[in-house]
């Protein structure tokens, strides 16, 4: 097949997308990829700032951090100087040139990045008593902030961060329940700029610290070939196994998520490879999107990166949670998450009589598994932090693993040049991340100021009566749409500032949220962590689930649906969160732990055979109802609901056993 073949219909591979088929993948459906290409001196000058931008990160890591303040500008003067000078201000316009007003705004960036540094003292001695020229940078910094946010992000999280700026101001015109008594233009600029609670503040930091290191971290892996070896080691895995590519694209996609930072680009990376393998063996090409879609949007669910929200959540939480508490409170709803869609896929595959890869399609698994040192890096870097080391030293040694591995690794060409294409591989990695915490900061800010996280989590458990199931539904409702295109930092930071606090105060009302129990508090943010991050296959906004549609070339709607389906244990593993917090691993015993662990995986069997509607044969409509009410019985964290839901999957697997020779005719794949 000829590559303009290839070209006009990207659905209809037997092979993996070429890499400028990937690319144009990206811009169209990932911000942070729609970057410029200049082709004049301005590629060498941009290459070597984001170089100088990965070697000051580096120093800060190695040698200390600057003041806080300092910091935080530097890193965003670096980061927006350079989203304006690679993203542009439309999709519309030139990627090889740079309009003169971008330069204007890059200048502006670097005078504020070093506003701080010049003024330091000043500042900090000045008590919020601002002069006029720190009124003006302040505004300044907002309006970039703002600007670079909606180019490398999107317009979604500007418009949410400009109306919380409205709120600030106009707090004594809101209805009752949201009023606050406003702040002046001054208070607002103080708070924005010149203190760390506002685009300085907490989601800033964790960026100029840990996530540009494990970004840089990342960036180094994909230099030595791991993201390459993710597809093969899946493959060697997986690939015989029944309906084979399926889980060849649910185990890569796991993996990938370890260095990826966003589901789109995931789905990019893995999906140009898996999706045409499916298609082949005989998936619906919306099934086939569907799966990668859904896997790689579990990608930012997986420890130990899980899109780098791991971090923030140890900044946000505080209470002396260390990252190595998060990582490993997420591990088992993200292994029931993988696990859920494999069932699904499983069973699809199983109705639809699809084989695995035959051995004349299977990678030499000796050669496979004799370059497992390549995953050494991730494992030092686990261990690492599992020992207590500080989590920027860990990605720093991390870094230097990848280094080594990338000498050792005879199918890649590593050297000096490709350590300096990684630093400014990573610093690029990190703008849009930038971008993203710094605009959440404002949002941040103003919650902290007007105290508006309080009065929406009291309003949303009136308006629910009280009722649990009932608010966890409407913080359902609202982390989907704050969700909505959002990258993963920012994502977080959003839900959790403005949904988290009302599970909190529903499940400890009588004490402040700053004293609720640790367990209620990981479960409410993990709550809204899950429904923010699976926005990106809900639609009618399911980023990922479009983006492999375009690869698939199925419909993006149904591509959607279908991975809303087969990501079903999402919907309902958060549920299970708050009312079973064994799940996190949190002052439980192992019993508990394997219990709870169990009766979840076969709830979501009984469930995925219920939508799929086959098990060992066909299942019919009394039977889909039956096992549907035994899933969420299990699932349900209660001893006589747990005990019923047993006792019908029991029953209903012997039936589907004693019967599984009866009525197994193929059916066509879900549309």
């Amino acid at each position: 097949m000829t590559d303009k073949k290839v070209a006009a219909d990207p659905g209809a591979l037997h092979e993996s997308l070429t890499l400028e088929q990937q690319q144009e993948l990206l811009e169209k459906y990932d911000l942070e990829s729609n970057q410029r290409n200049p082709q004049n001196f301005m590629k060498h000058i941009i290459y070597f700032g984001l170089l100088a931008f990965t070697v000051f990160q580096l120093y800060t890591a190695v040698f200390g951090q600057f003041p806080a303040q300092i910091q935080r500008t530097v890193h965003l003067g670096f980061a927006l100087t350079f989203v304006f000078l690679l993203f542009p201000a439309s999709r519309k316009l030139s990627k090889r040139t740079i309009p003169f007003y971008d330069y204007i705004l890059a200048v502006i960036a670097i005078i504020v990045g070093s506003y701080w540094v010049i003024n330091y003292d000043r500042l900090v001695q000045s008590l919020g008593q601002l002069q006029t020229m720190d009124f003006y940078i302040g505004i300044l910094a907002v309006i970039i902030v703002l600007e670079g946010a909606r180019r490398a992000v999107g317009l979604p999280i500007t418009i949410i961060a400009g109306l919380f700026l409205l709120y600030a101001f106009y707090g004594p015109y809101m209805p009752d329940f949201m009023s606050h008594r406003g702040q002046s233009l001054d208070s607002i600029v103080n708070l924005m700029f010149f203190s760390t609670d506002g685009i300085l503040g907490t989601p800033l930091a964790v960026s100029s610290t840990f996530i540009f290191a494990f970004l840089l971290f990342g960036a180094f892996l994909v230099k030595t070939g791991v993201g390459e070896y993710f597809n093969d080691l899946a493959i060697a895995i997986a690939g015989k196994l029944t309906g084979g590519p399926a889980k060849v694209a649910i185990f890569s996609s796991a993996l990938q998520g370890t260095i990826s930072g966003s589901s789109v680009a995931n789905v990019v990376t893995s999906g140009s490879y898996t999706i045409p393998m499916m298609k082949r063996l005989g998936y619906n090409k919306n099934f086939a999107g569907a799966v990668e879609a859904s896997a790689s949007t579990g990608g930012q669910l997986m420890p130990p990166i899980m899109g780098a929200a791991a971090f923030l959540m140890v900044e946000f939480i505080g209470r002396g949670v260390t990252y190595w508490d998060i990582a490993k409170a997420a591990a088992i709803p993200a292994i029931l998450y993988f696990t859920g869609i494999w069932i699904m896929t499983h069973f699809e595959a199983k109705r639809l009589g699809l084989r695995g890869l035959k051995d004349d399609e299977m990678p030499d698994r000796s050669k496979v598994f004799k370059k497992i040192y390549l995953l050494i890096p991730i494992v030092l870097i686990i261990i690492l932090m599992m020992s207590g080391v500080p989590v920027i030293h860990a990605a720093l040694y991390g870094i230097i693993s990848c280094i080594i591995v990338g000498f050792i690794n005879p199918d890649v060409k590593f050297g000096f040049k490709e350590i300096i294409d990684g630093m400014v591989d990573g610093a690029r990695s990190a703008l849009a991340v930038a971008a993203a915490t710094a605009c959440a900061g404002i949002i941040v800010g103003v919650v902290v100021k007007t105290g508006l996280g309080l009065s929406l989590a009291n309003s949303l458990v009136k308006l629910a009566g009280g009722s649990i199931l009932l608010t966890l539904f409407f913080v359902m409702i609202a982390s989907l749409i704050l969700g909505m295109g959002a990258p993963t930092t920012a994502n977080y930071v959003i839900t959790s500032t403005i949904a988290a606090p009302a599970i909190i105060a529903l499940l400890a009302p009588d004490v402040a949220a700053s004293a609720a129990p640790l367990v209620i508090v990981l479960s409410a943010h993990f709550f809204v962590f899950y429904f923010g991050i699976i926005a990106d296959i809900t639609p009618p906004v399911a980023l990922a689930a479009f983006a492999a549609s375009g690869i698939s070339g199925g419909d993006p709607i149904r591509t959607g649906v279908n991975s809303a389906k087969l990501a079903i244990a999402a919907f309902i593993i958060p549920y299970m969160i708050i009312f079973s917090p064994a799940m996190l691993m949190i002052d439980v015993t192992l019993w508990e732990v394997v219990w709870v662990v169990l009766s979840a995986i076969m709830g979501m069997i009984a469930i995925g055979a219920a939508i799929i509607g086959y098990w060992y044969r066909p299942v019919n409509w009394i039977e889909r109802i039956i096992l549907l009410a035994a899933g969420i019985a299990m699932i349900y964290p209660e001893t006589l609901t747990d005990t019923i839901g047993l006792i019908v999957f029991v029953g209903m697997f012997v039936i589907q056993w004693m019967t599984k020779n009866k009525g197994n005719g193929s059916k066509a794949a879900i549309s």
